[in-house]
């Protein structure tokens, strides 16, 4: 169910909006509605890595367990090689480095 709602926008911003509008075939409805669906996928998609990374963070500081970034980088370099290397090993760091 759509909502109406109302935005104020500069003459100036709706001058370049019409035109931009114009340039990709699209009433200036919606190219601000695409314009704004864009802008909130983005920012969920954010929103998500940050979350991701919070609990990876929480994991590793109840765990300890982590990865070397050497040999991280070594098993991305091998494989992008086309190569088949071994997974790099887990550390353990200790729980006053976390």
């Amino acid at each position: 169910m759509a909502i109406t709602t109302s935005i104020k926008l500069s003459d100036e911003l709706k001058e370049k909006v019409s035109t931009l509008a114009q340039g990709v075939a699209q009433t200036p409805h919606a190219y601000m509605v695409e314009a704004i669906a864009e802008r909130v996928a983005r920012d969920e998609k954010r929103r998500s890595f940050l979350d991701a990374a919070q609990r990876s963070l929480a994991e590793f500081k109840r765990t300890g367990v982590a990865y070397t970034h050497e040999d991280v980088t070594a098993y991305i370099l091998a494989k992008a090689a086309g190569k088949n290397p071994r997974r790099p090993k887990p550390i353990k760091v200790p729980r006053a480095r976390r």
